[in-house]
């Protein structure tokens, strides 16, 4: 079977943008050239983002800043959705405390709601979202309000954030906070929800996206409950160890080092007999163990395991990471 470039297969790519196109301030090496690809290929191409520290046009900002095409429409972020959550919840004009950035603010006045910044406001809802600027003070005035029954809504609970000098506190850290005061729980409006990717597809008016990140639990996850295929990118959070482990509804359909890959001929995974082969290298499971015949810095090797070991154990409701015996070929 010959392969094809794996984005041949697909009318659009739905990109996550922390540790898949950037960390921090800069471009990922090799990920504007395979985004400025895609148009001559006649592939969508939508961002969708659990960020919600900027508004959608200062994020096609900073990508049209690093090369990349990027229009401000062509942003979905998951202070977009928090909004829309809010506003079908709540009266037109309610009060919510902004728990987060001016940019998510702004989301919120945009949809009818009115943003406010205390609990002597009246806020009938909090909407917390990262902020790279958010203190103490910030996270006891949401406990406040949400202590005295407010509805409590969360762009996302990521628990950490790629940036340029390693992996940072994410703003599932801060909702933590929250929690752990208040006893409560917030509804989520971003990743890993449906809506976040069914809206960016529809915008593109695609009918085969395929979702890309680099992390498991929100963008894979996401994915996934969208019903749409997925590629998990090794250039941010999760490493091949956990994607291997991965539990059953976070695991994708493909495995790539970065995004240049997309445009590379991506090999078949064949089965026979119980042995997995990926290029030229194979895997078997026997017990807990996966043996791998091939080079454990060979990608291939890692897709063949995960062929290998996702066949053994279908069904894994928590992560289950197998032992790893490497053989030469």
């Amino acid at each position: 079977m010959t392969a094809v470039p794996l984005i041949s297969l697909f009318d659009a790519l739905l990109a996550d943008l922390d540790g898949v196109v950037y960390a921090g301030p800069h471009a990922i090496p090799g990920a504007v050239d395979s985004l400025q690809q895609l148009a001559g290929l006649g592939i969508g191409l939508g961002y969708v983002t659990n960020n919600a520290s900027r508004t959608p046009a200062q994020v096609a900002e900073h990508l049209r800043e690093l090369g990349a095409p990027a229009k401000d429409q062509q942003v979905v972020s998951s202070s977009q959705a928090a909004a829309e959550l809010l506003a079908s919840l709540l009266a037109p004009g309610a009060r919510v405390l902004i728990t987060g950035s001016p940019a998510l603010a702004q989301e919120i006045e945009l949809v009818g709601l009115t943003p406010v910044s205390s609990q002597a406001d009246g806020p009938v809802a909090v909407v917390q979202g990262f902020n790279p600027a958010i203190g103490w003070k910030d996270l006891a005035e949401a406990a406040y309000v949400v202590s005295a029954g407010a509805l409590w809504v969360a762009t996302n609970t990521d628990m950490s954030i790629p940036q340029a000098r390693g992996i940072a506190p994410g703003n599932g850290t801060l909702v933590a906070a929250v929690a752990a005061a208040t006893g409560q729980t917030p509804r989520v409006a971003g990743k890993p929800e449906a809506p976040l990717f069914h809206a960016a597809a529809k915008r593109l008016a695609a009918d085969r996206p395929l979702v890309v990140g680099d992390r498991l639990d929100t963008d894979i996850l996401g994915g996934n409950n969208a019903g749409f295929a997925t590629v998990a990118v090794l250039t941010g959070v999760d490493t091949r160890e956990t994607i291997l482990a991965a539990r059953t509804a976070e695991r994708p359909d493909f495995v790539i080092n970065s995004l240049a890959d997309l445009h590379a001929p991506y090999p078949a995974v064949v089965h026979t007999d119980g042995t997995y082969r990926c290029g030229i290298s194979t895997a078997r499971v026997s017990g807990d163990t996966v043996h791998v015949h091939g080079s454990d810095d060979d990608l291939d090797s890692w897709r063949a395991a995960c062929a290998a070991w996702w066949a053994a154990v279908p069904e894994a409701a928590v992560p289950t990471e197998p032992k790893l015996e490497w053989l030469s070929h």
